[in-house]
């Protein structure tokens, strides 16, 4: 069994889901894939380390229903062999994708 690493917390901007919105032209991949390329620098270890990026969406709708972390790790230019995966937990999102990683 392997072990799961939280090395840093990172975060999308927020922003107004609707059309007048500042992030509207946003797509939700790019913005993980800004937070994925920005905590090698952050933090210091190699992206091919990774075995797995697990990330938690409170409300996966429209580009955000599909698997947003896979592409956020092939935009942030991280391995082909890094995987992803997403899960919805409405606000516990994030406490459900750390239990999900440790249970690896």
């Amino acid at each position: 069994m392997g072990t799961a690493y939280i090395v840093d917390a990172v975060r999308t901007p927020r922003g107004k889901g609707k059309e007048t919105g500042g992030l509207h032209g946003a797509h939700p991949h790019r913005l993980v894939a800004t937070c994925l390329a920005a905590l090698p620098e952050r933090v210091d270890f190699d992206p091919g380390d990774v075995e797995d990026v697990v990330l938690g969406c409170v409300i996966p709708v429209n580009e955000q229903g599909g698997v947003i972390s896979r592409h956020a790790v092939l935009e942030a230019t991280w391995p082909q062999h890094v995987t992803g995966v997403m899960l919805s937990r409405y606000c516990g999102s994030a406490q459900q994708a750390d239990k999900l990683a440790a249970m690896v």
